[in-house]
């Protein structure tokens, strides 16, 4: 594992693929159009995180699945991660504490590597900074009651693996019939957002 994250040290301060990695994974309506969201107010910022650990010689990474709630994105596969506060500082911050509230890992176990590129979730109208990170230990994991259904620890691996890049239709909250490309990882459906900030992820990797 150190050797791949000395690579991805090197490899996030470089330019990264952005827009050509999240469009292979756009859900799109029959039309073959986007749905275009409006809102009123400026996006609010967040940031997620994308952790490294080795567990049984496998590299994996957690993900979290949403409880269903009245929202739009109500039972979905998501990154831990959520809204920047004033108190945070900086998004960096931001990503570490709500890992932490979200899941139980503790900030002073993540090493930061960098970032990905800035995302925008037009769904819910946040532009959203994944960061990456590595931690030494096996991380454990205590769900948040309230935000987190189950905590998935998902191999690296199976982001890499084409076979598990499928496609599907999906009925969104909204009530949209979309046509959406998704990564299949330990039986979920990875898809929309999440899908494309792991897809420009999963292209850095594959170009170490």
């Amino acid at each position: 594992m150190q050797a791949l994250i000395n690579r991805l040290r090197i490899k996030l301060n470089q330019p990264l693929p952005g827009a050509l990695a999240h469009n292979l994974m756009i859900p799109k309506l029959p039309t073959g159009n986007r749905v275009n969201f409006k809102f009123d107010k400026a996006p609010r910022k967040g940031a997620v995180l994308i952790l490294l650990y080795e567990k049984e010689g496998i590299i994996r990474f957690p993900m979290i699945q949403r409880p269903l709630y009245e929202g739009v994105h109500s039972g979905q596969m998501a990154l831990p991660g959520g809204r920047y506060e004033e108190s945070d500082g900086d998004l960096e911050i931001t990503a570490l504490r709500e890992t932490h509230e979200e899941i139980g890992v503790e900030p002073a176990q993540v090493n930061i590597l960098g970032h990905l590129s800035e995302f925008m979730v037009s769904a819910s109208n946040h532009l959203i900074v994944p960061y990456v990170g590595f931690s030494n230990e096996i991380p454990r994991f205590i769900p948040d009651q309230i935000e987190v259904d189950e905590i998935i620890e998902a191999p690296l691996a199976q982001l890499l693996d084409k076979g598990r890049l499928k496609e599907k239709e999906i009925i969104t909250a909204h009530g949209y019939r979309l046509h959406s490309p998704y990564f299949d990882i330990q039986d979920k459906v990875v898809w929309g957002a999440t899908a494309m900030m792991l897809s420009e992820f999963a292209a850095i990797i594959e170009d170490l």
